[in-house]
């Protein structure tokens, strides 16, 4: 194959510059007007979260998140060790002090059953990341976050379409169960803009602080409506929202939603079926998706058996214009987050150098499944 197949191409589906261009005629550029507001209702209605605020990024999401929480200097946070800085960081900006929960052993989300040993007296949010889209067990998140009064917050990054399955059978979306919840549309993610993110409000208490955060520390959201006659600074603050440009080519994107969970689902399923036997014979591991979770198809990985087998095959799929990449340096193995942990024999540390990801993105055909799964099978143990 002469083309190389990347790790990533953001899916276009060709009405985004058309929504675009109906921005540029309304002349209302800056963000929450009316493709804002349309996205934020399409999360509310479909998913049933209290309240959605489109941000910039899941970063700036996760600092919102934060400050609703008011997390403050001396206040622990606890999180998994295996996550993208973004996770830490806007808990460090409050002057948190990050307190890493190690992974599970067969997949890389937090291992639940840690948890309660990392509470203190000083602890006052959990931050559960559900990796690769695959839900943590949240009825166990939660059990804690009423025991012990903590905020939950659901970093969702990669969880769009995804569901937690309760100990009841019911299907309850990601980013509905804790009190707060971050999503991400960079362009490595299902639904993309670019760059952006949400914020979701599952505690209606919390709505019209967070609606003040987010336009910079003011009451403009309430003037706009009509429930004041002035708005001013009430509040700290930044400008989180997003540009209607970003939020009209969001909603070119959520309107094929369905379509594009389908065709990466479909795309998942034929890694799996491909590989299963070939990663059986060489002590590789397939992606598990637990019985509490089910699979919105954001990343398909394999577990190497150790730094060197991932390097070869990485090598080999380079050698046939494959890219296929690693993922997150364990934050506590990174030298800013050495700063707070010192342990060195976590499970993180095995995904730091054996987790590999292969291609998916909705343009992928089922003849560049079968080419790159060929190639991959030129690896013998």
């Amino acid at each position: 194959m002469e083309n190389k197949i990347t790790f990533n191409k953001p899916h276009i589906t060709g009405f985004e510059l058309g929504y675009i261009e109906e921005v540029i005629r309304s002349r209302k550029l800056s963000g929450n007007a009316y493709f804002t507001k349309k996205c934020q209702n399409y999360f509310e209605v479909k998913y049933g979260f209290k309240k959605c605020l489109l941000t910039t990024s899941c970063t700036d999401a996760l600092e919102m998140a934060a400050i609703l929480a008011n997390i403050e200097p001396g206040d622990e946070v606890i999180m998994p060790s295996y996550t993208f800085v973004s996770t830490a960081n806007a808990f460090v900006l409050r002057g948190a002090k990050i307190v890493f929960c190690d992974s599970k052993k067969k997949y890389p989300t937090i291992d639940e059953n840690l948890i309660e040993s990392l509470i203190t007296s000083k602890t006052k949010a959990i931050v559960p990341v559900h990796y690769a889209g695959v839900s943590c067990d949240m009825e166990k998140i939660m059990s804690l976050s009423r025991k012990y009064n903590l905020f939950v917050i659901e970093d969702a990054a990669q969880a769009i379409d995804s569901y937690y399955i309760d100990s009841s059978e019911n299907k309850i979306p990601l980013g509905s169960i804790g009190h707060f919840s971050t999503f991400s549309f960079h362009e490595t993610k299902n639904i993309v803009c670019g760059e952006g993110g949400m914020l979701v409000i599952n505690d209606t208490k919390y709505i019209k602080r967070a609606e003040v955060i987010w336009e910079k520390g003011t009451n403009r959201s309430a003037f706009f409506r009509g429930e004041v006659n002035k708005y001013g600074w009430i509040d700290i603050g930044s400008s989180y929202l997003p540009s209607e440009l970003l939020a009209a080519f969001l909603w070119a994107q959520l309107e094929q939603l369905e379509k594009i969970q389908n065709r990466r689902i479909e795309i998942w399923n034929l890694y799996y079926a491909k590989l299963k036997n070939w990663a059986s014979k060489s002590n590789l591991k397939l992606p598990f998706i637990p019985a509490f979770a089910t699979n919105n198809a954001h990343m398909f990985y394999l577990i190497c058996e150790s730094l060197e087998q991932r390097t070869q095959i990485i090598e080999i799929l380079k050698a046939n214009n494959i890219q296929a990449v690693f993922h997150y340096l364990s934050l506590e193995e990174s030298s800013f987050g050495k700063k707070y942990f010192t342990q060195t024999n976590f499970n993180s540390n095995n995904f730091t150098e054996t987790l590999l990801r292969l291609p998916l993105y909705y343009d992928l055909n089922d003849n560049d499944i079968q080419y790159i799964t060929e190639k991959l099978m030129c690896f013998e143990k």
